[in-house]
């Protein structure tokens, strides 16, 4: 290997600036005139230009509408041989139905079951009902159909916020698969129902990335919002609450060497003399492109202190204003959110009741072959998790897709609902994307053409039975 000295003369820069909880995994090289990634040989970018960000995830968002528009021809097709109405199952079922009414006539909708159940709209967030209602307000759409636009545009975001996230650690090829794993899932027509799944992993993806280019307000802006479109808003908080914590403690940590908690201070030359940069050639001075709330990434700056803990205040308002403004209007104070939800039978019980629910599966032969593939699937959930953990996955991502997954998984009801749930979790999927970004072409496009189709016919032969509950 070249000594340090050959490195200042060609000006190679063979650091990176992420910071402890957001450095990717594996052994790092040299190569000389590129910026230093990993083995896997996925380059690792800084934070593309505004102008460049949209056509750097151009492929990603044009493989996801491709993907999508299969699975509605799909969806088309498989109903309209069945005499249903494609468009009424994405658009006026199930839980559309409760976010459309809530849009319309606004909450204190509720149903009484026979056995005692009172299914209440105020389990529903008020996020995606809030923007129903402004599209029906400036449009001739109706609630519904306002429901099914946003869900449209949530997913196309959602998408890109995947992309720049796993771009952002991985590079762009991982960046492209991750997306493309996640629109052909099993359960990937949700994403474009009128439900708040796509909207929700939208703002989750979107404040992860803050969160990770240290863009704190944003971030806690972000995650706000995130929580007042549904109860899973609190994997988002604790993600950026457990990087903010980390960044604190790195600044006390690395304070007396002149480090940032996104890597070492770039105004400050190295002990050994070298030049470090963004690029390759590019010199240690040369200013990094600034956040986009204006936060300077100098460690112990105030302003980037007071900017860290208004992202932390602001994150949680989103969810804990929701909770408590239902317990103001049921007067039954702040637990009341979680009596609307044992009115649906649901909550947490640690994984108690699905675990039974599997057990169950296997008191006959033909249910036991659905208890094989429950049992595989949450084997294949927890062996992804632990190779990200492994691969030392960034901290913020690691705790958002281990909480969004405990919630999925822990709830004691709607076991049906769970791969829907589990739609938002996307950082387990990057596992999957480094190896497909691995094999020589064609073999990743016929891997994911060969599961695209077939996502697309479960989704339809899905929506067109028991669909999601």
């Amino acid at each position: 290997m070249a000594g340090l000295a050959q490195f200042r003369r060609i000006g190679v820069a063979y650091t990176t600036s992420f910071p402890l909880w957001a450095r990717p995994c594996g052994t790092v090289r040299f190569r000389p005139g590129t910026i230093i990634g990993p083995v896997n040989d996925l380059e690792t970018r800084a934070t593309p230009a505004r102008s460049g960000a949209l056509r750097r995830a151009a492929p990603a968002l044009l493989g996801y509408a491709a993907v999508r528009a299969l699975g509605l021809v799909v969806l088309a097709l498989w109903s309209e041989a069945r005499g249903k109405s494609a468009y009424t199952l994405l658009t006026a079922r199930w839980d559309s139905l409760w976010y459309a009414r809530v849009a319309e006539l606004g909450y204190g909708y509720e149903v009484r079951l026979p056995n005692g159940d009172v299914h209440s709209d105020l389990a529903f967030f008020p996020l995606l009902p809030w923007l129903e209602r402004l599209v029906a307000a400036v449009s001739p759409l109706s609630y519904a159909d306002g429901g099914f636009l946003v869900a449209a545009v949530a997913s196309l975001a959602a998408a890109w916020g995947v992309f720049a996230v796993v771009d952002h650690v991985y590079g762009r090829r991982a960046g492209v698969y991750t997306v493309l794993l996640w629109a052909v899932l099993p359960v990937g027509i949700v994403q474009s129902m009128a439900y708040s799944e796509s909207l929700f992993t939208a703002l989750a993806a979107w404040s992860l990335y803050a969160v990770l280019t240290g863009r704190w307000v944003t971030a806690g802006v972000l995650a706000g919002l995130a929580g007042l479109t549904r109860p899973v808003g609190l994997a988002v908080v604790a993600a950026l609450w457990a990087a903010a914590v980390v960044s604190f403690l790195r600044d006390r940590a690395d304070a007396p060497r002149g480090d940032t908690p996104f890597g070492r201070d770039r105004s400050a030359a190295p002990g050994d003399g070298a030049r470090t940069g963004e690029h390759a050639g590019t010199s240690a001075t040369t200013p990094r492109a600034p956040a986009p709330d204006g936060a300077p990434r100098v460690l112990g700056a105030p302003d980037v202190r007071l900017r860290r803990v208004l992202g932390m205040l602001l994150a949680p308002l989103g969810a804990a204003g929701y909770v408590l403004w239902v317990g103001h209007r049921t007067g039954n104070g702040p637990p009341a959110y979680l009596e609307v939800q044992a009115g649906w039978r649901n909550g947490f019980d640690g994984g108690y009741a699905f675990a039974r629910f599997i057990a169950g599966r296997f008191t006959s032969f033909p249910s036991a072959l659905a208890g094989v593939g429950l049992v595989l699937g949450v084997g294949l959930l927890v062996w992804l998790y632990v190779v990200c953990v492994r691969r030392r996955q960034p901290l913020p991502l690691l705790v958002y897709a281990g909480v969004v997954t405990a919630l999925a998984l822990c709830a004691s009801s709607y076991f049906g609902s769970k791969p829907r749930l589990l739609l938002p979790a996307f950082p387990l999927l990057v596992p999957l994307a480094l190896a497909l970004a691995r094999l020589r072409a064609p073999r990743p496009a016929l891997v994911v053409g060969a599961v695209a189709a077939a996502s697309a016919a479960y989704g339809a032969f899905w929506l067109n039975g028991s669909g999601p509950p």
